[in-house]
């Protein structure tokens, strides 16, 4: 790699080829490379310098294209580290979702919930239908968007979440897991109505959507309609709370009846 030495403005090949130069050369960009962390820059400079070269760029261009290959690998890096830290059981992307197979649901509709703005207005999402319906598919991919465009977002289920809130307050944590749980933009939470809930899962689970009412969006995902949450939670007034939470100001989807995941399997054993 030949150094540039011309005041031209331009990256010309230096007419100095001493191999230990470059070796010592080298190895400082290396190390300011790693001690700045541009891991990017560290691995793609020669290419980027021999092309400079190649297109007689000036400096300012060589390090322009050098900055802007670091910021979109580093943007590239952050959107799989958010949608990692989402935790979500599989990968699922709105642009995979079948709307032909289930007419109920819209383009324009989940379009729209890909766009941040909803979350960052902390409205709560609301997808109600029958298993196999595109629910989970729906809440992975929309929360997926959502972390790619650079919000922090969290997926569970409503059993694991009861029961991690119930450990909580065994162990004197409570505090400490709802403040960890209100600091995530979105929270994605799965399976909402296939278990009845004792009143202290209830309540705790009661906490959650008051924490975030109105600041930090929700999204759930349930096979039951909301004339039969009381069946979730056993207390009147409780469930009646939480369903205004929950619906105030929200998007609601409402998938359907009809279960695409079998018709898909039974046209599958038919062709078979």
């Amino acid at each position: 790699m030949s150094i540039p030495t011309t005041v031209t403005g331009e990256l010309v090949p230096s007419p100095r080829q001493d191999t230990d130069a470059q070796g010592a050369v080298e190895t400082v960009i290396d190390e300011a490379c790693r001690a700045l962390h541009l891991p990017t820059i560290r691995t793609r400079w020669e290419e980027l310098a021999a092309t400079a070269m190649k297109e007689r760029s000036s400096y300012k261009d060589f390090l322009a294209d050098l900055l802007e290959a670091e910021c979109a690998h580093r943007e590239e890096r952050k959107k799989l580290r958010l949608v990692r830290e989402a935790n979500f059981p599989r990968s699922k992307r709105l642009e995979d979702f079948d709307f032909e197979k289930n007419p109920n649901v819209t383009p324009e509709q989940v379009n729209t919930l890909g766009d941040p703005a909803w979350v960052t207005a902390g409205q709560p999402l609301c997808l109600i239908g029958d298993s196999g319906t595109g629910k989970s598919h729906l809440l992975i991919g929309i929360g997926t968007a959502i972390a790619e465009a650079g919000l922090k977002v969290r997926y569970t289920t409503t059993a694991n979440l009861v029961n991690e809130l119930a450990e909580a307050a065994d162990e004197k944590k409570l505090g400490r897991t709802l403040a960890r749980y209100s600091r995530v933009d979105l929270l994605c939470l799965d399976e909402f109505g296939y278990l009845d809930l004792d009143k202290p899962g209830a309540k705790l689970l009661f906490q959650v959507f008051t924490e975030r009412e109105e600041r930090r969006a929700i999204a759930i995902a349930s096979n039951a309609p909301f004339s039969e949450w009381k069946q979730t939670f056993t207390d009147p007034r409780l469930c009646a709370a939480i369903v205004d939470r929950v619906t105030f100001n929200a998007h609601i989807i409402e998938t359907g009846t009809d279960s695409f995941r079998l018709a898909q399997t039974q046209e599958k054993r038919r062709r078979g």
